[in-house]
């Protein structure tokens, strides 16, 4: 059954900070505050669109445990009422690292929190001065060692092509991050907003973006880093709609950003068995052709300009990402 999420965005509250790539109207497509009322309607909905069972409710977009007091209480009174341990098991929420303390946790182990993410986005402490997000990467390593302590499912958000970052920044933020072993990851390519300070940089030639096809390649490697420790992968790029769109400005935004990422995981995996030019069978685990073949029959394409002809097969026998070519003459 289909793992249901009631995702409510509480768009720019509590965040003391705005960083340089941050619009969060745009980001989440919200304007007005959510309240105990929205919750209500919002799990009424899913129950009424879906066999809703083991969902959790998400509380995204801000800082959570940052915005006021009162108004956390508001709509974690307002969710806890749904968690029966049946159709709705639990609460997740995003926040920033130096919103975690004690106190914190103890409020959220109350509300039958569950799952706690934090946007780390580097764990360079120069390139996260740089993008103004007001805290260390020892806020990030202090917070997850509270939320692992109070017994969170933990997550982590991370960022490619901030300003101030490159290739090397991002394997390292990766190998930082899967150090902390978190259960889950997000992997966010640096898109410029309108009305950003980065937009400002970006016009002004201070900050050049990724594009899809740069930041599909660094991706590519981290999602192979985090797959290999068993860390799994919940979101690849921002998501189409929700004013994203119409904001953009610059940036490696693109609705399936992550099948992009996958298709080149494949190609390299291919090329890296094909040795001498010809006709060539490529299995690849079983629901991976679309990526194998890529958008457009890019891969297969590409494959061919070098002169390997390459069929796509499915196997049931290989793990995910893995790659196994034969020659025609010797398929068997």
């Amino acid at each position: 059954m289909k793992h249901t999420t009631v995702a409510l965005f509480v768009p720019h509250k509590g965040c003391p900070h705005q960083c340089v790539f941050c619009n969060q109207k745009s980001i989440s497509g919200e304007t007005k505050s959510i309240t105990a009322l929205d919750v209500h309607l919002a799990v009424e909905q899913a129950e009424k669109n879906h066999t809703v069972e083991n969902a959790e409710i998400a509380f995204f977009g801000g800082s959570f445990t940052a915005i006021p007091k009162n108004y956390m209480l508001e709509l974690l009174n307002a969710a806890v009422i749904h968690i029966d341990g049946k159709k709705f098991c639990g609460i997740r929420i995003s926040t920033r690292p130096d919103a975690i303390d004690r106190e914190i946790c103890e409020i959220l182990k109350k509300y039958k929190v569950t799952a706690v993410e934090l946007g780390a986005q580097s764990m360079d402490d120069n390139v996260l001065l740089m993008n103004r997000r007001g805290h260390t990467s020892a806020d990030i390593k202090n917070a997850m060692t509270l939320l692992k302590e109070y017994g969170f499912e933990t997550g982590l958000q991370m960022m490619t092509g901030l300003y101030g970052s490159d290739e090397n920044e991002s394997i390292k933020t990766a190998e930082e991050i899967i150090a902390l072993r978190p259960e889950t990851v997000r992997i966010y390519p640096t898109v410029v907003i309108e009305n950003t300070p980065l937009a400002e940089l970006y016009r002004s030639g201070e900050y050049i973006p990724q594009t899809v096809s740069g930041a599909a390649d660094i991706c590519a490697k981290l999602i192979l880093m985090f797959h290999k420790e068993n860390i799994r992968i919940i979101r690849v790029g921002l998501h189409s709609g929700g004013g994203v769109d119409e904001g953009y400005v610059a940036g490696a935004f693109h609705p399936a950003f992550k099948e992009i990422c996958e298709s080149r995981i494949y190609l390299n995996e291919i090329k890296n068995q094909l040795k001498n030019k010809g006709r060539y069978v490529v299995y690849v685990p079983k629901g991976a052709t679309s990526q194998a073949v890529g958008q457009k029959k890019d891969n297969l394409l590409k494959l061919k300009a070098l002169q390997f002809d390459c069929k796509i097969k499915e196997s049931e026998e290989l793990p995910k990402y893995q790659v196994l070519v034969k020659d025609i003459e010797h398929d068997t």
